[in-house]
């Protein structure tokens, strides 16, 4: 008799599981947020988030495209302001989106969750020790002695990468970005598919051949903050070259064919709320996007750049995918 008593609040929970409602979530390998927080999520709506990790951003969106028909997700977190007009090209999003609170920069047909600058970042003590001058322009990097020293990630599937790329070709024009590019493949630049991949395999801080990686300005501060004491200055800094640095606007929106559209609404305008944009700086290394809030201590090793270059809107949404081909051609090929 015990144990059939002690069956019946099992039996509560599972049915009350049973009962809620799934909403999905799909997200790039750099999401990240505590637990906790979806978990009060969850409560609030009687809801269940399932987190669909979708890969790198530009392979997330390619996957969402591919199954638009069959949405695998209610809702996407990623997408920037790089890729954003493909995916609106492409009709993946509800041509509805619920209201945004205030930002400081905005994104198109999503909500801005939080933005970064995108940035050539180096390992000081290989620099040092290699008694190399730091390239002070992106043609330096061309020249013999930076052979085989950079590591970018693809801009076909990373969103560092095709940022990076945005750069180039506002910074250089197209035809001096795709020029650059030609003489980098010469001069041995390495292509990962990802931006985790390039700094945490390939980057020499950690251990890879390549004392420079395009990634973003806020990860010195990331190094020092989870060195645990080790570090009371950044190991790693921050390339700020013409043309070599963007800002890059992340957000979320509903989807087009979303089974839970209403719970995907909320979920959406909960990544702006304030619990969750005062994680975001310490959980993804970005600025939150929301205004007025408040930035870790550890942030004042996030240096932000004096100037960004970067193609107008409209201009990225009309030539991005032909530039990414043109660049696959350029460097790949």
């Amino acid at each position: 008799m015990k144990r059939k008593i002690w069956l019946l609040p099992l039996l509560a929970v599972s049915a009350y599981l049973q009962a809620q409602t799934e909403v999905r979530l799909a997200v790039h390998k750099s999401f990240s947020l505590p637990k906790g927080l979806i978990a009060r999520f969850e409560r609030a709506n009687d809801a269940k988030v399932s987190i669909i990790q979708a890969g790198g951003a530009n392979e997330m969106l390619n996957k969402l495209i591919l199954s638009r028909a069959n949405p695998i997700a209610d809702a996407v977190y990623g997408l920037d302001n790089a890729n954003i007009g493909k995916a609106r090209e492409m009709g993946i999003l509800a041509a509805t989106q619920p209201e945004s609170a205030p930002v400081a920069v905005g994104l198109p047909s999503a909500l801005a969750v939080d933005y970064g600058y995108v940035a050539i970042n180096y390992d000081k003590k290989w620099f040092e020790g290699k008694k190399l001058p730091l390239p002070q322009t992106l043609q330096d990097l061309t020249r013999p002695e930076y052979k085989n020293l950079l590591v970018v990630p693809s801009p076909a599937t990373s969103s560092p990468g095709l940022g990076f790329l945005m750069a180039n070709i506002s910074g250089l024009g197209e035809e001096g970005a795709f020029k650059w590019w030609a003489q980098m493949r010469q001069n041995g630049v390495k292509v990962a598919k990802g931006w985790s991949e390039a700094y945490y395999t390939d980057f020499s801080h950690n251990g890879g051949a390549y004392p420079l990686v395009v990634g973003y300005a806020a990860s010195p501060a990331a190094e020092v903050y989870f060195s645990k004491g080790k570090y009371s200055e950044p190991p790693t800094g921050n390339l700020f070259l013409k043309g070599g640095v963007f800002r890059q606007v992340e957000g979320a929106a509903v989807l087009k064919g979303a089974k839970q559209p209403k719970l995907a609404a909320k979920l959406v305008q909960w990544l702006q709320s304030r619990e969750v944009q005062q994680a975001v700086p310490s959980e993804m290394w970005v600025y939150p996007a929301v205004k007025n809030t408040r930035l870790p201590d550890v942030f004042r090793f996030a240096q932000a750049p004096t100037h960004t270059t970067a193609p107008a809107q409209r201009d990225i949404d009309a030539n991005q995918r032909g530039w990414v081909s043109r660049w696959i051609r350029t460097v790949l090929k």
